[in-house]
């Protein structure tokens, strides 16, 4: 039996949502999709088939660090993109640190406000 189908969605403890709003739907281009009240701050958006979370944190909680570093081999997720050069310019030019490849590969990785780990990827 096939337990696990595909992924639903990937959720990422945030400090301050209205900043990684910003991030998700200003730099992302996410768009939100229904939440229902779980009884904390958050935000959900959709990702194709897929959905993020975003759960603020309440104060005191602790929820893990990220890397100290941007590095791929923290724990990410990753999401598709159709240039890679086009994504790196956009990127850069909103003033976020990329860790590139070549274009070849097709492969870079971001941090999220919270220093979560983004990995974009334009598929081979």
């Amino acid at each position: 039996m096939k337990l696990a189908k595909r992924v639903h969605h990937v959720s990422f403890a945030v400090r301050d949502l209205e900043k990684s709003r910003e991030f998700y739907e200003g730099i992302l281009g996410l768009a939100q999709v229904e939440r229902p009240d779980i009884g904390l701050p958050g935000v959900w958006y959709g990702a194709g088939e897929g959905q993020i979370h975003l759960i603020q944190t309440p104060s005191g909680m602790s929820v893990g660090a990220p890397p100290e570093r941007l590095t791929p081999l923290a724990n990410h997720c990753a999401f598709e993109i159709d240039d890679y050069e086009q994504s790196v310019a956009a990127l850069k030019g909103r003033g976020v640190p990329v860790l590139e490849t070549r274009s070849e590969m097709g492969q870079l990785w971001i941090q999220d406000p919270d220093g979560n780990v983004i990995e974009l990827i334009r598929p081979r």
